[in-house]
Order: C-alpha cells, then sequence, then structure tokens
C-alpha cells in the first residue's frame, strides 16, 4: 500500500514540475517577443529571430570611400522590384555597389522617432548572407520573412504601433566601403497595409 502511494506522489509531482516547466518557458518565450526595453538584438537565421532595441549604434567603420550607397529607403508606398506589384510596407533598401570588389558583412543600424511624442526606439541588424557585387544594386527588406535578403524586425516597433510620423535615420555599413546613410518616413497611420 505503501509503494503504491510513493508511486503516486511521485506521478504527481513529475506532471507538477513538468507542468510548471511548461508554464515557464512560455512565459519566457511570451515576454522575449514583446519585452520593448532590451538592448539586445538576434544574429540568427533571418526570419527566425526576435529583434530588439538597442541603446547604441554598435558600428563601427572608419573607411572614407564612398563606394556604398542607399539608392532608396522607404517604410510605405512600396513595390515589388521584379513583379511591379504593391507590397506590404516594410523598411525596404535599395542598395548599391559603386566599387570595384564585393561587399559583404553588412549591417543595419536605424532609429525611428515619432514626431510628435518625441519617442524614439534604435535596433541594429547584421545581415547574414548578404553581399553585393561590383556594380550590383539590390534590396533588403525587414519584414520577418525567411526569403533570401529578409531579416527580422521588431512587430511592436513604433513603425508598427504608433498613428504619428515615424521618421527613421538609417546607417549601412559593408567591409568594402564607408558607411552609408538615408532617411525615410512613416506618415499618420500605421503600417502593414498593402497600398
Amino acid at each position: 500500500m505503501k509503494m503504491k502511494n510513493k508511486l503516486a506522489i511521485s506521478g504527481i509531482s513529475l506532471t507538477l514540475i513538468a507542468a510548471l516547466a511548461g508554464c515557464s518557458a512560455s512565459t519566457t518565450a511570451s515576454s522575449t517577443s514583446s519585452a520593448p526595453a532590451a538592448a539586445a538584438t538576434s544574429t540568427a537565421a533571418a526570419g527566425t529571430a526576435v529583434v530588439l532595441p538597442v541603446d547604441t549604434n554598435p558600428i563601427v567603420n572608419n573607411l572614407t570611400n564612398q563606394d556604398l550607397q542607399v539608392v532608396n529607403a522607404a517604410v510605405e508606398d512600396l513595390t515589388d522590384p521584379v513583379s511591379g506589384a504593391a507590397i506590404n510596407d516594410r523598411l525596404m533598401l535599395t542598395l548599391k555597389n559603386n566599387g570595384s570588389t564585393t561587399f559583404s558583412n553588412f549591417e543595419v543600424f536605424y532609429q525611428m522617432t515619432d514626431v510628435t511624442t518625441g519617442a524614439t526606439e534604435s535596433y541594429y541588424q547584421k545581415l547574414d548572407g548578404f553581399s553585393l557585387a561590383a556594380g550590383a544594386q539590390d534590396y533588403v527588406y525587414f519584414d520577418n520573412l525567411t526569403d533570401p535578403n529578409h531579416y527580422p524586425e521588431n512587430q511592436f516597433s513604433l513603425y508598427r504601433s504608433s498613428q504619428n510620423q515615424v521618421d527613421f535615420q538609417i546607417t549601412v555599413s559593408s567591409d568594402g566601403a564607408a558607411i552609408a546613410t538615408a532617411t525615410a518616413t512613416k506618415s499618420v497611420g500605421t503600417g502593414e497595409k498593402v497600398d
């Protein structure tokens, strides 16, 4: 009789431990995906990471040649560069290599500012797997998709949540050229729509 009670209690204990472990894991995952104040970002493969705000720009690039160009930066009224069809709002960069060698090791830092409230958020992302051949132009998207040249974004950012105008200051760096900069603006209203 005592043996049966011990087994029953052990079974309950194991079930309780497993249940508590499951609660702890789901709480951690939930809080990680929505925490707006943490100063961290992921460098996991595109589309698989949660991107959180950072406090400072970690990019260090002392090169002086101006061979990297941000041809265009936009966060709304976007079209697919291949089909010409309208696509959902996201941060989209058109980058060009005006140099004579392939650029790689790209990094992007961007700061969003809500022009009404003055609130700011900054994000940093390594563009793992992205390179740009000499003379080439290509596109980079921050939209949580897993396709090539698509990288994570924070779906709870000012860009996605603010009804006000949000201005972007964008810094792009590679191993072959000086930092390139650009700006973009989300007008009044929220994003995430096909125009």
